[in-house]
């Protein structure tokens, strides 16, 4: 925070393999994987902490961290002068020849970074989701209530509550009165009883409050080590941890329709649809709010350019891409050439994907460096395409970094 107000020092949770986005996460941890042309997962978080003048970030990584690590120090760059920094921390092992046990234990093997610091408050936020979020309105809820944990809930359906965290706020409407992850049919809100409150994975502690409750954790055998399943439930327990909810968050430059969007793009319908998105006639989240930017690197290339045949509607074309082809309701990252006769509809198509003369992609996610050979077809015949590549539950067609068309 800036000087004169609380010190807080944000960690990022950033360690997670990401199964379930399989196979885009096969070469990569699932935060630095590419959305929206240009950014990485990570970058969402990140921004958010930086707009809200937390500057002061450490990124913990363990799964296929080197995409990750090379993206936060060529990108995130603070000033050192001011004392700020992002910098990415590896599993160190400082507790044993051991990785990451859970979440609260990855914190709890790098509690040296917050003897560094001796912050006031602690940011614990998740790297995987898309977001804008002030943290210094959390925060300041945070501090007036003196929890010991604030936790950030978002209304969502509560058909939807496996997935979750679910949140049980007590008669204020504040004070957490229970904590479960991922329960089954869990009861829903007393003003919406089809909702629920679900974590989104962002807390703020104070210092003293989380320390202390990483070590009594720790000291449990039965434990998970997880923030939301093992240090969440036993503050609750304690009568200290806070809800914040989300909805009243607001950020410089929104607008009614974006406002309060968060989506967790864990899976590959998730992160397909999180993508359409971005291209609807009225996006519901907008990539170009240049109140609350979303920051990433952007490489030296040269401006897409559109052949004599090329079109592209409804569509983000970014910098470096050659249009010859057809291209609808699609994301396209830098770099990616169409060639023409091609068509390439509904589909998102990360760096330097080649689709050749003829070629047709359609409901598809193509990773990295995917050539796809002229008159190929991808998304047209569903039991070929399941037989070849990954099929999600809805029928999006996921081919990994290289992988080879056939």
């Amino acid at each position: 925070m800036r000087r004169g107000g609380p010190s807080v020092l944000g960690i990022v949770l950033a360690g997670g393999e990401g199964k379930r986005l399989m196979p885009l996460t096969s070469d990569r941890a699932k935060p630095a994987v590419v959305f929206g042309g240009t950014y990485r997962l990570v970058d969402f978080v990140l921004s958010n902490l930086v707009n809200g003048d937390i500057l002061r970030i450490c990124v913990l990584t363990q799964y296929k961290s080197h995409s990750l690590d090379r993206h936060i120090t060529t990108t995130w760059r603070m000033s050192s002068l001011l004392g700020n920094y992002v910098t990415p921390v590896p599993a160190q092992q400082r507790l044993g020849p051991r990785w990451y046990l859970g979440s609260a234990d990855a914190i709890l093997q790098s509690l040296n970074l917050v003897h560094d610091e001796q912050p006031d408050h602690i940011a614990v936020f998740g790297a995987d989701h898309v977001y804008r979020m002030d943290p210094r309105q959390m925060l300041r809820q945070h501090i007036d209530s003196g929890a010991g944990v604030t936790v950030a809930g978002i209304r969502v359906p509560r058909a939807e509550s496996p997935s979750f965290g679910v949140i049980t706020p007590g008669a204020d409407g504040r004070t957490v009165e229970g904590f479960l992850e991922k329960p089954a049919d869990p009861p829903g809100l007393p003003d919406d009883p089809d909702r629920i409150f679900a974590s989104m994975g962002n807390y703020i502690f104070t210092t003293k409050a989380l320390v202390e409750a990483l070590y009594e954790d720790a000291r449990n055998e039965d434990s998970a080590h997880d923030m939301g399943g093992s240090i969440l439930p036993m503050l609750t327990e304690r009568g200290e941890a806070q809800l914040y909810d989300f909805g009243d968050n607001h950020v410089p430059g929104e607008t009614a329709r974006d406002q309060g969007y968060w989506r967790d793009v864990g899976t590959l319908d998730a992160y397909y649809d999180a993508h359409m998105d971005l291209i609807a006639e009225r996006p519901a989240f907008n990539l170009y709010n240049r109140d609350w930017p979303i920051y990433t690197h952007s490489a030296q290339l040269s401006p897409a350019r559109f052949g004599a045949g090329g079109f592209a509607g409804e569509s983000i074309i970014s910098a470096g891409c050659l249009i010859r082809g057809q291209v609808t309701r699609s994301v396209l990252s830098p770099g990616v050439v169409v060639e023409e006769g091609a068509v390439v509809q509904g589909s998102v198509l990360h760096d330097h994907v080649r689709v050749g003369r003829g070629a047709v992609v359609r409901g598809a996610i193509l990773d990295k460096y995917v050539d796809v050979p002229p008159g190929a077809t991808i998304g047209v015949n569903p039991q070929r395409d399941r037989e070849l590549y990954s099929v999600s539950k809805n029928g999006v067609v996921a081919l990994g970094k290289g992988q080879r068309v056939s």
